[in-house]
């Protein structure tokens, strides 16, 4: 099964990837978000995996926009830890680091060991596992790279400091996405809760969004997400992501999104799936 992701071989996505689908999936990098979505729209690849948002950083803005412009299906989630390691081509020794590359989110969440080491220069780089690629292949003098493990292992490079990042409570959510119309795949245990996610819009009118998700109040759902996104052609106006426990086609649920669907400017259903163990 071939699985388009973002960035460079050993990019945290690949590790989503085989959370998700285990080591028999075959990662296709791409070099950008917009191009993993073309690549499952033309058939090129049977799947798709993207992060949609990082608990430190906040949601990947692009993969939301993405997600209405393509009509796929969320068939799977997973939780990523993130552990930054500061990686070197062997031979190169700590004291010898003078710049180290990575991409800038990456960079900003190791504010506290580039703080502690000031001699070291800070060089913003379009992947965390190209960073790596890079450093290997140029060798620029004192280069190092933040990445992950997997990405020093896939490019014979060393490990000179593990678990850099500030806070380790750091963890990637990423959607496994599907062709429309594909069924959700299980978990290990088979016991995680359904989550449902969908985008709609409203009129931009006084107790409108309320009275949208009063639809789901009144019924007991959980809402454990929303996401706002301007939307395009109507200046002020807003589309609204929701994460909610249960399944689409559970009986409270199909009233819930009824009732919504007769409030709302528009609704999509946008997968449901076994939350992330």
């Amino acid at each position: 099964m071939k699985v388009a992701f973002q960035g460079e071989l050993g990019a945290f996505s690949q590790q989503a990837i085989e959370q998700l689908l285990g080591p028999k999936a075959r990662p296709v990098p791409q070099a950008r978000f917009d191009q993993v979505f073309t690549a499952l729209d033309k058939g090129s690849v049977d799947a798709a995996a993207i992060p949609i948002e990082n608990t430190l950083h906040g949601s990947i803005y692009a993969n939301y926009d993405l997600l209405l412009k393509y009509d796929f299906a969320i068939t799977a989630e997973t939780n990523v830890r993130i552990v930054h390691n500061l990686i070197a081509p062997p031979g190169l020794t700590f004291a010898r680091v003078r710049q180290v590359f990575s991409h800038e989110v990456a960079i900003n969440q190791c504010l506290d060991f580039f703080a502690r080491h000031k001699q070291i220069e800070r060089q913003v780089f379009y992947d965390t596992a190209g960073s790596v690629k890079m450093i290997m292949e140029q060798r620029p003098p004192g280069g190092a790279a933040i990445a992950s493990e997997l990405a020093a292992k896939i490019y014979k490079a060393r490990i000179l400091k593990r678990g850099i990042e500030d806070d380790p409570q750091n963890y990637t959510r990423f959607f496994l996405l599907e062709p429309a119309g594909s069924k959700a795949r299980g978990t290990r245990n088979g016991r995680s809760p359904w989550k449902t996610s969908l985008v709609f819009s409203t009129k931009n009118i006084p107790g409108a969004l309320f009275r949208s998700l009063s639809a789901l109040a009144l019924r007991d759902l959980n809402l454990v997400k929303i996401e706002s996104r301007p939307l395009r052609g109507k200046p002020w106006e807003y589309l609204f992501y929701l994460d909610l426990l249960g399944r689409s086609d559970d009986e409270v649920v199909k009233h819930a999104l009824a009732h919504l669907g007769e409030i709302a400017d528009f609704l999509r259903v946008l997968g449901s799936y076994r939350a992330a163990a």
